[in-house]
C-alpha cells in the first residue's frame, strides 16, 4: 500500500489480489453475480487493512488450560455505512471481518447536469459520535457524493471516519481529500480521468447497475 502523491491519510492498495479482482470488475464480460461476489472480495481485503488501528482491550478468558488475558475490540461497535445504492455491495465484505458491525445509509443521488450530489435519505446507528465510522462507496469520480456523506456524518456528530472505494479518479481522490483532509482514505486504484460525462476511465462502468444487474 502506498500514500497517493504523497497526500496524508491518502492510500492506495497495491495488493495483487486486490489488482487481480479490479481487472475482473472492469471486464464488461463480467456477469452481475461474479461481479457482486469480487466487490465484496475486494471489500473485505481493503477493510482488513483499513481496520489495522482498531482500539483493543484486554479481558480476561478461561481456555482449556488455564484464565488469560487477551485482547478484543473496544468501544462502540463499529459502523458501516454505505452510499446508496452501489454503496451496499461492499457492506458484506467489511462484515464479514467484523460481524457486530452495525450499519447505517447515506442516499444521494447525482443531479445528471451539474453532476452535484443531492441527500434523500440519511439513517446513522447510534451514537455515532463514539464509533468508528467506514464509508463506503466502489466509486470516487468527482469525490462529490463522498464529501456531502462526509458532512452529514459530521453534522451528526461523526469524529473518527475512514472512506474505502475500489475505483477512484485523480480529481475525486483530490477534491475528498481537500474538503476533509482528516478523514482516511483507502483506495483500490486511482484511474486516469473523469470524461465529460464524469464517469471515470477506463472505469468499470457503472458500479451500482452492475452490482444489481439493471443495465
Amino acid at each position: 500500500m502506498e500514500t497517493y502523491k504523497d497526500l496524508e491519510n491518502v492510500m492506495v492498495f497495491d495488493h495483487p489480489l486486490i489488482q487481480h479482482k479490479i481487472s475482473r470488475l472492469r471486464d464488461k464480460h463480467t456477469g452481475t453475480n461474479e461481479f457482486r461476489q469480487l466487490v465484496g472480495e475486494i471489500a473485505m481485503l481493503e477493510g482488513f487493512e483499513a481496520l489495522s488501528d482498531l482500539p483493543l482491550e484486554d479481558i480476561e478468558v478461561e481456555t482449556p488450560i488455564e484464565k488469560c488475558k487477551t485482547p478484543v475490540i473496544a468501544g462502540k461497535k463499529l459502523a458501516v455505512v454505505p452510499i446508496l445504492r452501489a454503496g451496499l455491495g461492499m457492506v458484506d465484505g467489511v462484515l464479514s471481518l467484523v460481524p457486530t458491525a452495525k450499519v447505517g445509509h447515506i442516499g444521494l443521488y447525482r443531479d445528471p447536469e451539474t453532476h452535484e450530489p443531492h441527500e434523500y435519505y440519511c439513517k446513522l446507528p447510534s451514537p455515532i459520535e463514539e464509533r468508528t465510522i467506514v464509508v463506503v462507496d466502489p466509486m470516487l469520480a468527482t469525490g462529490g457524493s463522498g464529501s456531502a456523506a462526509i458532512d452529514f456524518i459530521k453534522q451528526h456528530g461523526g469524529r473518527k471516519i475512514k472512506f474505502m472505494c475500489i475505483i477512484a479518479a485523480p480529481e475525486g481522490v483530490e477534491k475528498l481529500h481537500h474538503d476533509h483532509p482528516d478523514v482516511q482514505i483507502y483506495i483500490g486504484h486511482v484511474d486516469r480521468e473523469l470524461n465529460k460525462d464524469a464517469y471515470i476511465c477506463p472505469g468499470l462502468g457503472d458500479a451500482g447497475d452492475r452490482i444489481f444487474g439493471t443495465l
